[in-house]
């Protein structure tokens, strides 16, 4: 698993390292039941405070994108991903709603959005496999 880090970013390190883990797990190259670094070689590994690793991984456990076992480390949550929740959709609206204002104010059309969100989608989807339709 590579994770790139922008440290100059104002997003906090722990929300880039969900975000890459996420994205990882949507991409189809972090597999369910699959290990994930330990806290301790992951803050090493990419020179980051154990603490803010320990944070994402909670966050993440919480969310039910991975497990914590005793025996088998970190692991990517092998019983799937968490479903999507009333909760869900309306905290991806607020968070698009802002987005989607920013775009207007510097003249996006709704069209150029469409083709944004329908490429992220693409690249994401392992093996173009559409399993939210």
């Amino acid at each position: 698993m590579i994770i790139e880090l922008d440290m100059q970013s104002d997003t906090p390190i722990y929300t880039q390292l969900i975000n890459q883990i996420i994205e990882g797990i949507a991409s189809g190259r972090l597999q369910p039941g699959e290990a994930l670094p330990s806290v301790r070689s992951l803050a090493s590994d990419i020179g980051i405070n154990l603490h803010t690793v320990n944070k994402a991984y909670t966050l993440l456990k919480q969310e039910g994108f991975i497990l914590v076992h005793r025996q088998k480390g970190v692991v990517v949550n092998p019983d799937g991903m968490p479903s999507v929740t009333p909760e869900f959709l309306e905290q991806q609206r607020r968070q698009l709603k802002s987005i989607i204002a920013e775009a207007i104010c510097r003249g996006m059309t709704k069209e150029q959005l469409i083709d944004i969100t329908g490429s992220i989608y693409s690249e994401l989807m392992p093996d173009n496999n559409e399993r939210g339709k």
